[in-house]
């Protein structure tokens, strides 16, 4: 029976100490953030973009009454 209380007192120790300080929160490093500034044509590529495709638009549009399918 005293081996049993032992084991038992060994068994109790060691459990309250695994408990013992609850979590431990380790917080990561920031990671630094990269800005990168705007580019030199950056302002400029959309609006370019949207003039040729209303220029394909406007040249490829047909204004004849024919294409109606109506006769």
């Amino acid at each position: 029976m005293k081996k049993f209380a032992i084991a038992a007192a060994a068994l109790l120790a060691s459990v309250s100490v695994a408990s013992a300080g609850g979590p431990v929160v380790v917080e990561a490093d920031p990671v630094p953030e990269v800005v990168a500034g705007p580019g030199s044509s950056s302002g400029l590529l959309l609006p370019l973009l949207g003039l040729g495709v209303v220029a394909a638009l406007v040249a490829s549009s047909d204004d004849s009454a024919s294409t109606s399918g109506s006769n």
